[in-house]
């Protein structure tokens, strides 16, 4: 059995796929916020393969397929966005002012940590993608010289939270402006994040879309003057 699923072309993709929707239906039935889809196929992937022995590198070599989909996925979010062009013209400067500061505050809070916890160059510079999608944030990390495996867990990690979350605290912070909402959602905890905010609203969902890439863009450029603070 270990060796059949070690070598079978398609065991991760199609574990991933039973798994996520595994994960849609417990929470279509329970209502709890631990049932997000995403943490519950993250969980049952990890049993899996813990059971049945299987190595994680075959599991990832055949679950490369959905990888593949990242990227044009990411791209799509740009359809709500042109939906709501006009709102986007009308409130240019300050969802510019609000996604850049989500950034610098993203990106100085990871400095602050890393001083306080004493991590070395390597470690700061692994965490500074944090709040970007996985297909910018793998390639800033690997430009860093960071650690890429801890940069995806580290991007899953705030999108989960900003998943679970997200809509909880704008409450509690009375953010009660969806282009608000979305911007600090999109901005803190990317495409995960986004999803949450498309479920909040279609203007939520639009403003969070373009803080994604605009936010991925800034962070790219941003980070190349952090990363020399340690």
């Amino acid at each position: 059995m270990k060796e059949f699923i070690n070598h079978s072309e398609y065991f991760g993709i199609i574990l991933s796929l039973l798994a996520y929707g595994i994960g849609i239906m417990a929470r279509r039935k329970f209502r709890f916020f631990l049932f997000n889809p995403v943490l519950v196929a993250i969980t049952l992937c990890i049993v899996v393969l813990l059971l049945t022995g299987c190595e994680y590198s075959s599991y990832n070599h055949s679950a490369k397929y959905i990888s593949y989909l990242l990227t044009p996925a990411t791209v799509c979010l740009a359809i709500p966005l042109y939906e709501q062009m006009t709102l986007l013209k009308k409130n240019f400067t300050a969802i510019t002012l609000g996604i850049a500061s989500g950034v610098i505050g993203s990106l100085t809070s990871i400095f602050i940590m890393a001083m306080l916890f004493a991590l070395n160059h390597h470690e700061y510079v692994t965490l500074l993608p944090k709040s970007i999608t996985t297909a910018i944030g793998i390639g800033l990390s690997q430009e860093l010289s960071g650690y890429v495996s801890i940069t995806v867990a580290a991007i899953i990690i705030t999108g989960l939270f900003g998943n679970i979350a997200g809509e909880q605290i704008c409450k509690i912070l009375k953010i009660e402006h969806p282009v608000a909402k979305g911007i600090a959602i999109g901005t803190s905890t990317h495409v995960m994040g986004t999803a949450k905010a498309m479920e909040m609203g279609r203007i939520e969902g639009a403003m969070s879309s373009l803080s994604i890439a605009v936010a991925g863009c800034m962070t790219v450029a941003c980070a190349i003057l952090y990363e020399n603070l340690i």
